[in-house]
């Protein structure tokens, strides 16, 4: 006779698989003709536990980059900037990136926020296959998922601060006037709000940039170097909007830095070393 905890323990694991492939469904059906006949299920259900652990740990992750591989063609030949990269990140969990200059980080943020394509690998995000979607649709993506701040403010001159700043949320029709005031004030943009790109400092427009990002509530925040052209203060403040967005609606961040001190404030950091995780 079976041991009944086994055939107990069998049947918690076939209920919890309802839904799943096919094969999975003839793997429980061939199981539990064996599970009649006494056979030790044991080492079945094992596997199948590793399954359900592998399956639903994929189901909560937020970002899922698996084998990234990206090489660019130079006169002196192939370059290869990422060489099978994987990187996971939680919902609600904080990711340093650093790495020396060269070391491909720029390239993999803009690889997973869909700026840039890959050669080889996929990168899920919130469950969508971003490496197979057409620009269009990474497009979209990046104006209410997935939110960028980059090096560069890429602010558009012919709009004041506040146009700036609620210009993508209103495209992603996310917009929250609450919320964008309340991402103002944290940011000390208040005084800025009518005037022009050309009339603010650069660590004013870097604000600004931050602000626009946040503005749609994004799943995930890709920031390169957020803070590189803010004072000591105003960076703390900034990466503490960054933290309260991840506390407040369970978005992801993964930040670009060489900044140990601001590496420091995430939940984990991962090393970048030629173009593979050290």
């Amino acid at each position: 006779m079976p041991d009944p905890w086994v055939e107990i323990r069998f049947l918690e694991v076939a209920n919890s698989l309802t839904g799943q492939k096919g094969i999975v469904k003839n793997f429980i059906n061939g199981g539990a003709n064996f599970c009649q006949s006494g056979v030790n299920l044991a080492p079945f259900l094992q596997a199948v536990a590793r399954y359900i652990v592998d399956q639903r740990k994929a189901l909560i992750m937020l970002l899922s980059a698996r084998n990234i591989q990206k090489t660019y063609v130079t006169a002196d030949g192939p370059f290869a900037v990422l060489r099978g990269v994987d990187l996971m990140l939680e919902a609600g969990e904080t990711l340093a990136l650093t790495g020396e200059s060269g070391s491909g980080k720029s390239t993999l943020l803009h690889v997973i926020g869909g700026l840039d394509v890959v050669n080889t690998g996929t990168v899920m995000i919130d469950g969508a296959d971003i490496t197979a979607m057409d620009d269009a649709a990474r497009a979209k993506m990046r104006r209410g998922v997935v939110g960028v701040i980059f090096q560069q403010f890429n602010l558009i001159p012919s709009l004041t601060v506040a146009a700036n700043i609620a210009f993508q949320a209103r495209l992603s029709g996310t917009f929250d006037a609450a919320w964008v005031a309340a991402l103002v004030d944290r940011l000390g943009l208040g005084a800025q709000m009518a005037k022009y790109p050309e009339q603010l400092s650069g660590g004013q427009q870097q604000r600004v940039a931050i602000a626009r990002t946040l503005a749609p509530r994004p799943r995930l925040v890709l920031a390169d170097e957020p803070t590189g052209n803010l004072d000591e203060d105003t960076a703390a403040s900034v990466m503490q909007v960054m933290r309260d967005l991840v506390a407040e609606t369970g978005a992801g961040l993964l930040m670009v830095t060489h900044s140990t001190a601001l590496a420091s404030q995430l939940d984990r950091r991962v090393l970048l070393r030629a173009g593979q995780i050290a």
